[in-house]
C-alpha cells in the first residue's frame, strides 16, 4: 500500500497522502481516470436485532485480498460471505483511497480497522485517537517498490552526488533509506529531490530531472521504456521484508472486540492461505477486486501477485511469536523505522513496540496444516562461475567493514561476530531474493598467494557464522578472497587499514 507524505517536524500531520495504492500500482495506465471520490460508506444489508457490520477501511491494493475474497466482495452480505457463514459477521470494506479521508472516518469511529505499513506506522502512531494498536499483518510488499536509475548507474555506490526523487514519508522513502544504508551510503552522500508522489518521481525521472527515482509497479516499466539505457537497481522482489502492511484499531474496540477479531482474523487468513496456494482462488480473488475496486481484472490479479498475503504462521513469525523465527519482525522495522524518521525530524513523540501493538488476536487462533504455515525460506542453486568474477557480475550493492583478526589467523572471535550481526545480518533477511558475494581483502604487505588464501577463509569464516548462527542457505553464498588485489589496483604498498576490510555484496541472478 502506498501513502502519501503525512508528517512535519515534529509528528503534527500537515498534509494528506495523495491516493495510495492506486498511485503505487499506476492505475492511471488502466483506466482514463483515477477515481478520487471514496465508496458509499452506506451498508446495503439490513441489519437483524443485535446485529452490526465490522467496517474495515482499505485502499486499492492487492494484501487485503485474503479478507475480501473470504468475504465475497467488499459489500456486507449473509449470501456469500464466508465470514458470515462461519462466524455469523457481517463485514464491509470500505474503499478511502484519499489517506485524509481514511483518518479522519477512523477519528470519527465510521471504520474500525485501518489500513497502514509498520515502516510509516511511527510518523502517526501518536497522533491517532484511541491508543491505535497493530492487530494483525495483511501481506509483504513483492514487487510493486522499485529505484530506477539511468545509464552509467549500476550499483548503489554509483548514486553518490546524484539526484534522486523520492516521495517522503512514504514506503518508497523506507526503501531508499534501506538501499543507502547496504550501500554504505548516507544521506548526505546523494541530493534527495522531494516529489509529491511517487507518480511524480517518475515524472521527473523521465524529464531527466534526476538520475534515479523510487517508484512503483507499473511506473518502473514505463520509465524503463521512456528513459534509453535506464534500469531497475533493485526492488521489493529483492528486498523481499522491508514493506509489512497492517491493520490498526482502537485499543478499546480491540478490548471490546476480542473473540470477534479473533474470527475475522482467522477467516481473513484461511482466505490468504487459500489464495497462496491455488490458482483458481487466485483467479476469484481477482474478480472480486476488479468489481470491488472498479479496475481492470488484469491489474488485480497482478496486484495479488505482487505481494506475499500473509498466513497465520507468517504474523506468528511478525510479532516474534515463533521462537525459532530469525527473520525480520514488525518490531524490527518498527523500531528501525521510528529511529530513521526521528534523525529526519518527522518523528518527535516516540513510541517503542509494546505500545502500539497487541498480539492477543493472532494468539487467540490456532490454524494448523501446510497452507497455513510460515512463508518457506528460499532456496538457491550453486552460485555459477561467473558470480565469483566481479566483473562479470556486479555487485548491486557493497557494505564494507573491517573485521579485526588476529594476525594470519582466520578465526572469527566475540568481537568480529558482533561486527557481522550488526553490519551484515539486517540486510541479509531484509533482502532474501539477492545472493550474498562475501569478499575478504589485505593491504599489499606479505606475499601475495599467501594473503589470497588468508582472505579466502576469512570470508569463508564470516559465512559460517552466518549459515550456522542464522541458518542462511549456504549456496545463497559466493566466497572470494581477493587478497591485496585491490590495495594494488589502487597503487597503495605497504600496511593500510582501509583495505584489510570484509566487503558484503548483494547480486541478483
Amino acid at each position: 500500500m502506498k501513502v502519501k507524505r503525512k508528517m512535519k517536524p515534529g509528528g503534527k500531520a500537515i498534509i494528506a497522502f495523495l491516493i495510495a495504492a492506486a498511485v503505487f500500482a499506476g492505475i492511471y495506465m488502466f483506466k482514463d481516470s483515477i477515481p478520487t471520490q471514496d465508496k458509499d460508506n452506506v451498508s446495503n444489508v439490513d441489519l437483524q436485532e443485535g446485529e452490526s457490520i465490522i467496517k474495515i477501511g482499505v485502499v486499492t491494493w492487492g494484501g487485503y485480498a485474503g479478507g475480501e475474497y473470504f468475504n465475497g466482495g467488499f459489500d456486507a452480505n449473509r449470501e456469500k460471505s464466508r465470514f458470515y457463514k462461519d462466524y455469523n459477521l457481517l463485514v464491509e470494506f470500505i474503499l478511502l483511497d484519499d489517506y485524509q479521508a481514511s483518518r479522519d472516518a477512523f477519528k470519527a469511529g465510521e471504520i474500525d480497522l485501518l489500513w497502514n505499513t509498520v515502516d510509516a506506522f511511527p510518523c502517526e502512531a501518536a497522533d491517532l485517537p484511541g491508543n491505535p494498536q497493530i492487530v494483525f499483518q495483511a501481506d509483504w510488499s513483492r514487487g510493486g517498490d522499485a529505484i530506477v536509475v539511468r545509464k552509467g548507474i549500476n550499483k548503489v555506490s554509483d548514486l553518490k552526488g546524484k539526484k534522486i526523487a523520492v516521495a517522503f514519508m512514504t514506503p518508497s522513502h523506507t526503501f531508499l533509506i534501506n538501499t543507502l544504508q547496504q550501500g554504505g551510503l548516507d544521506y548526505k552522500d546523494v541530493e534527495i529531490v522531494e516529489a509529491p508522489s511517487a507518480m511524480d518521481a517518475a515524472s521527473y525521472f523521465k524529464s531527466g530531472n534526476v538520475d534515479a527515482a523510487v517508484v512503483w509497479s507499473p511506473d518502473d516499466a514505463d520509465c524503463i521504456e521512456s528513459v534509453k539505457g535506464s534500469k531497475i537497481l533493485t526492488s521489493t522482489k529483492t528486498a523481499t521484508h522491508i514493506i509489512a502492511d497492517i491493520f490498526i484499531a482502537k485499543e478499546n474496540y480491540i478490548e471490546n472486540n476480542k473473540d470477534i477479531l479473533a474470527n475475522l482474523y482467522e477467516g481473513w487468513m484461511i482466505g490468504a492461505a487459500e489464495i497462496n496456494t491455488s490458482e483458481a482462488a487466485h483467479k476469484e480473488a481477482a474478480k472480486i477486486l476488479a468489481e470491488g475496486l472498479d479496475q481492470p481484472y488484469e491489474f488485480c490479479y497482478d496486484a495479488i501477485g505482487n505481494v506475499r498475503l500473509a498466513t497465520h504462521g507468517d504474523n506468528l513469525d511478525f510479532f516474534g511469536l515463533n521462537k525459532g523465527y530469525q527473520g525480520v519482525t514488525g518490531e524490527d522495522l518498527f523500531s528501525k523505522m521510528t529511529n530513521e524518521y526521528s534523525k529526519l525530524g518527522y518523528v518527535s513523540d516516540k513510541m517503542n513496540w509494546r505500545e502500539v501493538h497487541t498480539d492477543d488476536i493472532v494468539q487467540m487462533v490456532s490454524l494448523s496444516g501446510p497452507n497455513n504455515q510460515s512463508e518457506s525460506a528460499v532456496s538457491f542453486t550453486a552460485p555459477t562461475t561467473d558470480m565469483y568474477d566481479d566483473t562479470k557480475v556486479v555487485a548491486m550493492s557493497t557494505k564494507s567493514a573491517s573485521i579485526s583478526f588476529s594476525t594470519g589467523s582466520y578465526a572469527l572471535d566475540d568481537n568480529a561476530k558482533y561486527i557481522v550481526d550488526i553490519e551484515f545480518v539486517e540486510i541479509a533477511k531484509i533482502n532474501t531474493g539477492a545472493r550474498i558475494r562475501v569478499a575478504g581483502n589485505t593491504d599489499n604487505t606479505g606475499s601475495y598467494n599467501s594473503n589470497v588464501q588468508l582472505s579466502k577463509k576469512r570470508a569463508q569464516s564470516v559465512v559460517d557464522y552466518l549459515v550456522n548462527e542464522y541458518g542462511f542457505d549456504r549456496n545463497r553464498f559466493i566466497v572470494v578472497g581477493n587478497g591485496p588485489k585491490h590495495a594494488q589496483d589502487a597503487g597503495v604498498n605497504g600496511s593500510s587499514e582501509k583495505y584489510r576490510r570484509t566487503d558484503f555484496e548483494l547480486i541478483t541472478d
